[in-house]
């Protein structure tokens, strides 16, 4: 059944009864739909295959096969509708045979308006029973893996007196996945729809709702593929907007018990409680970026807080941005391997905030530096929802107060934003990211560039890239995709494309080349 409808398939070599049998009964009427027509056995079956009808009206004896072989073969592949078999021939034996597989009822032709309707409505009622009986089984047994995995879940054990394969919990292999809204308290796309069109319609996995968190448990392999398939759209990017983007995922290791499924489980919330110190645009988080346990358990304490402060009005007051930001890369790589709650980290860095604040107010009474209020900084800092965004927050104020304080010359900033690039080359630069690390718009940045270097920012990046992969080349036994991948290249090729533009020469000849040939 489909949307409510009973689906029919006609099959008889004779087009005038196919057309006959359509228009003896008002089929719709009596909530049918016939959904194909066969001339032959062959064809049947195909259709059979095709569109798993509830229903066939089957002509005993049809060209290349039969009708009662027609039924013995679809019943070996599996298919469990119903017959109605038509003949122009009395035959017991062919009625017998029909029976024996299956048949509901044997109408002889030409076949009977009231006996035919009769026919289609004791099936339809059998259709509906047999439809109802398995609606209520399969709601008694949703009901009782709900009552069950919880169980499983959370705490492993396995119960013996539980049949897990008869509720369809058996696999050689399961994972398990959580999900929530990405953005907090916005409407949630379900995942689960998503695993379940990625398919061919089955569904190989288990979703249950646990302490308001909505669990996946994927089973075999084709659903860690369709599971792997998504994965792949977040690396790819997301369009903005889209149910994916909407989505935050965390999933736990593979594992091949039942009673694995909480170590799976439980990576998956701790990863939850981990969510704050994800990157920017961070959709997924893997059981494998846990930290290395335990966690340090020390306190967050007021030593720690002026240690971290002092070194912050340091780099604010030496206008050392490229110490700066190497400080907040520290600060967060602290905090990601410590114990701590995400309250206790935030109001940990709020105290390093206000103490800065403090000493640089006290240093330059004299200036006028726009700070908030010290009730604001808070309020503002318990409600970021990331790390990033509060190391992003001590990024913005440290620009403001040294631009206060009388230092933003842009031989200042493109120094260190070059000094920046050299130590990073190998990393995913971009202009934009300096942008946001330097606390300028990209345009200003690129018109800096521009003036100052000579060349554009890609044009710059590429020649530190290859002026290091040179150095590799001379000085290790590196392969070239090593080096490519060394110096910030993905692409082999491109790597070498890039290389000759710069040198004149392939990677390959270069590192063979005399000393006066490569000074050119």
């Amino acid at each position: 059944m489909k949307n409510g409808l009973i689906y029919v398939l006609i099959a008889d070599d004779e087009p005038l009864i196919r057309q006959g049998l359509r228009a003896t009964i008002n089929w719709s009427a009596l909530g049918f739909h016939i959904c194909g027509e066969a001339g032959s056995g062959e064809e049947a079956l195909e259709k059979i295959h095709a569109c798993q009808p509830d229903l066939v009206l089957l002509d005993i004896r049809m060209p290349r096969m039969y009708g009662t072989e027609l039924m013995k073969l679809a019943r070996q592949d599996g298919y469990e509708g119903y017959f109605i078999i038509l003949s122009g021939y009395s035959d017991f034996q062919y009625a017998q045979d029909a029976l024996r597989f299956g048949a509901s009822y044997y109408l002889t032709k030409p076949v009977d308006e009231d006996e035919l309707t009769n026919a289609v409505l004791a099936v339809k009622d059998e259709i509906l029973k047999k439809a109802s009986e398995e609606n209520s089984y399969i709601q008694y047994m949703d009901k009782a893996k709900k009552a069950i995995l919880p169980d499983l879940l959370k705490k492993g054990k396995i119960d013996n007196t539980i049949n897990y394969a008869e509720l369809g919990l058996s696999s050689y292999l399961y994972q398990v996945v959580i999900y929530e809204s990405y953005t907090p308290y916005y409407s949630l796309y379900s995942f689960a729809d998503m695993l379940l069109a990625a398919g061919n319609g089955a569904k190989p996995f288990e979703e249950i709702t646990i302490d308001n968190r909505n669990v996946i448990i994927l089973k075999g392999n084709d659903a860690m593929e369709r599971f792997n398939r998504c994965l792949e759209h977040y690396k790819n990017g997301t369009q903005k907007g889209s149910p994916l983007d909407i989505l935050f995922l965390t999933y736990g290791p593979a594992v091949t018990s039942l009673e694995g499924l909480h170590t799976s489980y439980e990576a998956c919330c701790m990863l939850l409680e981990r969510r704050f110190f994800c990157a920017e645009n961070q959709h997924v988080l893997s059981y494998e970026q846990l930290p290395q346990l335990p966690l340090a358990d020390v306190a967050l304490d007021s030593e720690q807080c002026k240690f971290y402060s002092d070194r912050f009005v340091s780099c604010i007051q030496s206008f050392n941005r490229r110490q700066l930001t190497a400080l907040l890369g520290e600060l967060h790589q602290m905090l990601y391997g410590y114990s701590q709650s995400i309250d206790a980290i935030k109001y940990f860095l709020i105290d390093i905030f206000l103490q800065i604040k403090q000493s640089i107010t006290y240093h330059y009474g004299t200036i006028e530096i726009p700070f908030p209020h010290n009730a604001a900084i808070m309020e503002l800092l318990t409600k970021k929802y990331y790390l990033h965004e509060i190391l992003a927050y001590f990024h913005e104020q440290s620009e403001m107060i040294m631009r206060a304080i009388g230092n933003n010359s842009s031989e200042s900033i493109l120094d260190d934003i070059l000094y920046y690039i050299d130590h990073n080359y190998q990393e995913n630069l971009k202009l934009k990211t300096l942008t946001s690390l330097f606390g300028y718009n990209s345009s200003y940045l690129g018109k800096l560039f521009k003036e100052r270097v000579g060349m554009n920012f890609n044009t710059y990046l590429d020649t530190v890239r290859v002026e290091k992969a040179a150095d590799l080349l001379t000085q290790t036994d590196l392969r070239i995709y090593e080096i490519s991948a060394k110096v910030g290249y993905k692409n082999a090729d491109y790597f070498q494309q890039k290389f000759k533009k710069i040198k004149g020469i392939n990677p390959t000849d270069y590192r063979v080349c005399p000393y006066e040939e490569k000074q050119r």
